[in-house]
């Protein structure tokens, strides 16, 4: 059956139906000498299950970090296990960027600066990340992956310690932990930078970027429709597994292995 879009047919207006032979979107054209040209639009798989998971599960553990160290205290503990699983997170997500479906792949979104310009010039259309997207995503993971290592390293002298901080010097510590707090600015930059795109995608483009993130769909013209394909279950488990493994070396699991040995016991002369 063909399933409506905007509801009931209203004299004067123009209703968009789902096409039972094609799965298509399709939109009656408003010229009345016109009755048989439509608008179709194809419905396609953009982002993958394992995107999505990563991408609203890293939302919930950044807002989960930031506001545990407000908090302070006790919350500090927790603090260090929220970063332990945004690494964990980074660490799977740069593996399935290369062996994940289609818009997941960074050979797919990361682009050159003549593809940037054409971008900005409008004459770039493609699927998943725009150029512009593409360098908000790189520029999150790289400022998220260097506050989740500077954490592991840093000292607040009250109630954190990461678990390497015993592998480096009282000042370097020191030095890293200022580099991790102040990182959150700029953190936060991107953060409002990305937000700000998505409203403006939204308010002004009309185009809801928020919605195939959650549902994985996006209806789409013929000419674009290219569904994502790839990322089985063999790649799902490689990058699970570089995941887990992260997950393990972010709460410590190497710091024992790297530690230096302790030193000799002084032998007292029994004179």
């Amino acid at each position: 059956m063909p399933r409506e879009i905007w509801g009931p047919q209203i004299p004067g207006t123009i209703q968009a139906f789902q096409s039972p032979l094609t799965d298509r979107l399709c939109v009656p054209c408003a010229h009345p000498h016109q009755h048989l040209s439509t608008f179709a639009m194809n419905r396609i798989k953009l982002w993958d299950l394992p995107t999505r998971l990563f991408h609203w599960t890293l939302l919930l553990l950044v807002s989960a970090a930031i506001i545990s160290a407000q908090i302070g205290g006790n919350a500090m503990e927790w603090h260090g296990r929220f970063g332990a699983g945004i690494l964990a997170l980074i660490a799977f997500r740069l593996v399935w960027g290369v062996v994940g479906s289609t818009y997941a792949r960074f050979a797919t979104f990361v682009r050159g600066p003549a593809t940037i310009l054409a971008y900005l010039r409008g004459e770039w259309r493609g699927m998943g990340h725009n150029p512009l997207g593409a360098l908000s995503v790189l520029g999150l993971l790289a400022v998220l992956l260097a506050q989740g290592l500077t954490g592991l390293f840093a000292d607040d002298d009250i109630a954190f310690r990461g678990p390497y901080a015993v592998l480096v010097s009282t000042d370097t510590s020191a030095w890293i932990t200022g580099l991790h707090k102040n990182n959150v600015w700029v953190l936060g930059f991107l953060i409002a930078a990305h937000l700000a795109a998505i409203t403006f995608y939204a308010r002004v483009k009309k185009e809801n970027l928020v919605t195939p993130m959650v549902l994985g769909y996006k209806d789409v013209p013929p000419e674009e429709a290219k569904p994502a394909t790839g990322g089985g279950v063999l790649a799902l488990i490689v990058a699970v597994l570089v995941g887990v493994g992260a997950l393990w070396a972010a709460n410590g699991g190497l710091a024992k292995m790297l530690a230096p040995p302790p030193p000799p016991p002084v032998v007292t002369p029994a004179w």
